[in-house]
């Protein structure tokens, strides 16, 4: 590793680590949609609940989406809070721990799904050190805003979806639990997509949005009603998994949708008052996220109105693909380059011939690749809503060879 990260120099927070989670991350992303073409015929037919799927599934949002979240937020948070991170050296146990409770889990999930309850408890471990890692650096944070209640409350999620998920993995292992195991499941997809990814990305969003487009003066004001509403929602659907009838399910997913309409529309009015007119490729490609998540979530509540328990997979596995890893993936395209050129380079202007930021990456080649991803989301949609095994076998085809190349593309940055 030392051949691929030179040493730091100052007292930034150590590259190794963001880097280690972020390379982790998106070798699962390319294991994972291989994996996953093994599933085609069932996951077609709208059976998503399979040991292989299982696998597959957390292997891309634990070890993708998950892993990635931590290791931007390691690099993030000291830049966004003006906090140092608590302890680096925690940051490469928990990597460690992390990395290996992911590997163990979703082998076990794949192989031995009743097994999957010790590698699931290490995994929460790995996810415990990480809060805590987070919780000491933000409360060293002199002024807190809007954005600290954001990755705050997410944080707390992420620590509810370990524990959900924990005691899934729980009712396997002691063949036990089978009356609440589908309320568990509920609360585990609730906190986990809605609570911490979806509340960590708003929060980031507030910060990037105005950093790559270069936009001021803006009020941050509707941000409070977008925390809002969307936890409410969160709160309100919580209680209606508890309870018969889906009258509240239905008003939590409607505030659900309003709170995320509203940010969609705050992230609108930002980009109003930005002074670089032409967004960059990757940077568009995250904000074209926040419109599928958009759409996503109105399809939700109406799945939810409808009674449809079917639809209601497709839209979840639509919404992981369209709104969290399509967010990741255009901020990793723009995040990485511009941390390893700083690395790397930035001390070096103006003494040696350095490459340009945009040398470091093929805009052209990401255009083809997010053009083609979103290509690849539109025929699993219409796979998945006809039940269309080749159609869908096209598309998970397309997914799991745009993701070796988008794994390809990052880890080329660091030769640069």
């Amino acid at each position: 590793m030392s051949t691929m990260f030179p040493t730091r120099t100052g007292t930034e927070t150590d590259i190794r680590l963001p880097f280690s989670f972020i390379i982790f991350a998106v070798l699962a992303l390319a294991v994972s949609q291989l994996v996953l073409l093994a599933a085609v015929p069932a996951l077609s037919g709208g059976a998503f609940r399979l040991p292989l799927v299982w696998s597959a599934a957390h292997l891309a949002l634990l070890g993708f989406a998950l892993m990635a979240a931590m290791g931007a937020m390691y690099q993030l948070v000291p830049v966004a809070f003006l906090t140092p991170i608590w302890s680096e050296r925690l940051g490469f146990w928990q990597f460690a721990v992390t990395a290996v409770g992911i590997v163990t889990l979703t082998a076990s999930l794949a192989f031995m799904p009743n097994q999957a309850f010790f590698p699931g408890l290490l995994l929460f471990f790995g996810i415990v050190l990480f809060v805590w890692q987070m919780a000491m650096t933000l409360k060293q944070q002199g002024n807190k805003t809007v954005m600290t209640l954001f990755v705050a409350t997410s944080l707390l999620f992420l620590l509810l979806t370990a524990a959900a998920g924990a005691l899934l993995t729980f009712h396997f292992f002691a063949a036990t639990g089978a009356n609440s195991h589908e309320m568990v499941f509920g609360l585990h997809v609730l906190f986990g997509l809605c609570g911490w990814f979806t509340l960590l990305i708003m929060g980031f969003s507030y910060k990037m949005a105005p950093m790559f487009s270069l936009a001021h003066g803006f009020s941050m004001q509707p941000a409070r009603y977008v925390y809002a509403l969307y936890t409410s929602g969160i709160a309100v659907a919580l209680i209606g998994l508890f309870l018969p009838g889906r009258a509240l399910l239905t008003i939590g997913a409607a505030l659900l949708t309003a709170g995320f309409a509203l940010f969609a529309w705050h992230v609108y009015t930002i980009l109003q008052k930005r002074m670089k007119k032409v967004l960059d490729r990757p940077f568009q490609f995250s904000l074209f996220a926040i419109a599928i998540g958009l759409g996503l979530h109105v399809a939700a509540l109406v799945a939810v109105v409808v009674g449809s328990g079917r639809l209601l997979g497709i839209i979840v596995y639509l919404f992981i693909f369209g709104w969290i890893i399509f967010s990741i993936v255009g901020y990793l395209f723009k995040i990485v380059p511009f941390l390893w050129w700083t690395h790397r380079y930035s001390e070096k202007v103006g003494q040696e011939n350095v490459p340009t930021l945009k040398q470091m990456m093929n805009e052209r080649s990401i255009t083809i690749q997010c053009l083609l991803f979103t290509v690849a989301l539109v025929l699993a949609a219409v796979a998945l809503l006809f039940a269309n095994v080749p159609l869908f076998a096209v598309a998970q085809a397309l997914f799991a060879g745009l993701s070796v190349l988008f794994a390809g593309t990052i880890l080329a940055v660091f030769r640069k």
